[in-house]
């Protein structure tokens, strides 16, 4: 090959190389936008994610939700006060005693109607057992989501529990509508408190199995630690409450700022992380399982006797034994049935502490037996708004896990 050839050849392969390179720099400052969804972070579709890509890295993230609205608000201003539970709780399948809670609050607060104390720790009990569950849950799919399939299996086995611990009281396992203005249905039946009692001694025993799994696990630890972390001044104004919240240092929850259902009886701690980030959400709410369990068995061993709903016949169904013999009952008892009762004009917003986050109930009440208006502050939705932030310059890896760690469900963002 003559010199004039090397030389034409070196100037070609100098070229290409050049080309390569140039090639190379337009190609890793493309951004790609990548949709993720509508599907659900763990079951099915409420939430699409446009990400913005610059190779791994996600550059932003806009939800967007809407998928399944479902008119649970103005289905509820159609209805009377009392035949509305049943369609709040179908706001989040996970969490159906918080959503009745909420709305019973706001009914009783603006009737005025006082809550029997023993309905009360029953409405505790049967609150932080959906808790657990609702914890439970996320833990499970959360833990799949990061490749941890056998946690899934656990999880799922103590929820089962649960969930035949409802259906001993309620007669249903979801959406049981055992809370009702004024009370709850029915007390307790006969063997109910000896399985709770089993349940809440081996509760601990499991969660501290699902600790030694994750916690030693390398691979979680890594997926988890300094991974997509948020402060707290950031958290607070987006909205953001809840174990969000809590892993970010700030101790906020309703049970102890503005106590109700008699939470102020109980003795309880408000578990808090540090820097915020994916591995104190898990810790926080890993622990809150055992401080859930800890307000149970109080309020099994302070279970007061009396009555389970409010003895006024204006707002409450009376026995049916009275049915036959009195004819007031059947007064109170056709009315309330046919055309429910009526709430006093006004506007009442009530709020309590969710497995998610503060939600809370308003209502409008124009003196009719419906509200005028119903909305519900959901927790999910706050929440959401905190996805940017949180995973902004991370891997999209990191993504999958941090979408877990946010929110279980996602509940009630398309009433």
């Amino acid at each position: 090959m003559s010199e004039a050839q090397v030389s034409d050849y070196r100037k070609l392969e100098e070229s290409i190389t050049l080309g390569h390179i140039q090639n190379e720099d337009r190609l890793s400052s493309e951004l790609l936008t990548l949709n993720i969804g509508p599907h659900h972070p763990a079951t099915h579709g409420v939430l699409r994610l446009i990400v913005t890509l610059e190779g791994e890295i996600v550059r932003d993230i806009k939800p967007v939700i809407g998928y399944v609205h479902t008119g649970i608000e103005k289905t509820a201003e159609q209805k009377a006060y009392w035949k509305v539970i049943p369609v709040v709780e179908r706001m989040d399948y996970l969490s159906y005693y918080f959503n009745a809670q909420a709305f019973c609050g706001a009914v009783e607060t603006l009737a005025g109607i006082e809550v029997p104390k023993r309905a009360q720790y029953l409405r505790v009990i049967h609150l932080e057992l959906n808790r657990i569950m609702s914890h439970l849950v996320w833990l499970g799919t959360s833990a799949l989501d990061l490749g941890a399939m056998s946690m899934f299996w656990y999880c799922f086995r103590e929820r089962d529990a649960i969930l035949d611990l409802f259906e001993m009281s309620s007669g249903q396992r979801m959406h049981t509508r055992y809370f009702q203005v004024g009370g709850v249905f029915e007390d307790i039946p006969t063997g109910f408190e000896q399985r709770l009692r089993k349940f809440i001694a081996t509760m601990p025993e499991r969660a501290d199995q699902y600790a030694d799994l994750l916690e030693k696990n390398e691979i979680v630890l890594q997926r988890l630690r300094g991974i997509c972390p948020l402060d707290e001044q950031t958290l607070l104004d987006l909205g953001v409450t809840g174990p969000l919240l809590r892993a970010a240092g700030n101790p906020w929850d309703l049970r102890k700022v503005e106590p109700y259902s008699s939470y102020e009886d109980f003795d309880f701690k408000i578990p808090v992380g540090t820097v915020g980030d994916n591995y104190d959400r898990y810790r926080v709410r890993h622990a809150e399982i055992y401080e859930s369990v800890k307000i149970i068995e109080q309020a099994l061993d302070g279970l007061p006797e009396g009555p389970t709903i409010t003895e006024d016949r204006k707002f409450a169904l009376p026995p049916r034994h009275e049915l036959a013999t009195s004819m007031e009952a059947l007064i109170h008892h056709f009315k309330l049935v046919t055309e429910g009762f009526r709430v006093p004009e006004g506007e009442c917003y009530y709020p309590i502490e969710s497995p998610r986050g503060e939600l809370g109930c308003f209502i409008r009440s124009d003196g009719s037996s419906k509200p005028a208006r119903v909305h519900m502050r959901d927790p999910s939705f706050s929440n959401l708004q905190a996805t940017a932030p949180m995973c902004r310059d991370s891997y999209i890896a990191d993504l999958i896990a941090t979408l877990a760690m946010l929110d279980p469900v996602l509940g009630g963002i398309d009433r």
